[in-house]
């Protein structure tokens, strides 16, 4: 016995409804992130290279922006035998855009998930929430 088909309603996926951001306001962060990580992140969290180095480490701290968030991500070297490859880049923390001034903060976990930590805050508290939160600073 044949089965009977039938064609139903299949609404496609909604749009994205995540504000755009203004190319003015991402040079804005990029140059406020860019001093935090110059004058504080870098001095603290990069050290000269181990003398005897076994395990990964990191060398530089860079910010990026792809689509609508901003990243702070680390670069770490690998210096054993048995290296995929001789460096690696790693984000880990994200500020996603949510319209005005304010951002959502998430930090990456050892899942490879990222986890939000607050949603709508401003830019300054953004700042000062990756001064200070010891989930947004490299580890």
């Amino acid at each position: 016995m044949a089965s009977k088909k039938s064609w139903v309603y299949s609404p496609g996926k909604p749009r994205s409804s995540k504000p755009k951001i203004s190319e003015d306001l991402k040079r804005q962060v990029q140059e406020k992130f860019d001093q935090l990580i110059d004058t504080e992140f870098k001095p603290k969290y990069i050290k000269a290279p181990p003398e005897n180095p076994r395990f990964n480490y990191l060398v530089d701290i860079f910010s990026q922006w792809h689509r609508s968030s901003f990243y702070i991500c680390g670069k770490y070297h690998c210096p054993g035998p048995n290296a995929i490859s001789p460096s690696f880049d790693s984000k880990f923390s994200r500020f996603e855009y949510a319209g005005g001034d304010r951002f959502n903060i998430s930090y990456m976990r050892h899942t490879g998930k990222w986890w939000p930590i607050r949603e709508s805050v401003p830019l300054d508290e953004c700042l000062e929430e990756a001064k200070s939160n010891v989930f947004l600073l490299p580890q």
